[in-house]
């Protein structure tokens, strides 16, 4: 009985107290986090590429 009464109010809570953004506001937002993802990736995979490079400078020197 708890259980269905859980469910009951969330359902409720969900349907009349949540703010639900828009559509176009959705979309805004998934196109910001998919450019700052990217750049991250970016910024991600040239701190690798200087690293690997640096590695293997000083492996030679060796």
């Amino acid at each position: 009985m708890r259980i269905k009464e859980y469910f009951k109010e969330s359902y409720n809570e969900l349907k009349n107290k949540v703010s639900w953004p828009s559509w176009s506001t959705l979309q805004s937002s998934a196109i910001v986090v998919m450019i700052a993802s990217l750049l991250f990736a970016i910024v991600v995979f040239a701190m690798d590429i200087t690293f690997r490079n640096l590695m293997e400078l000083i492996y030679s020197m060796l």
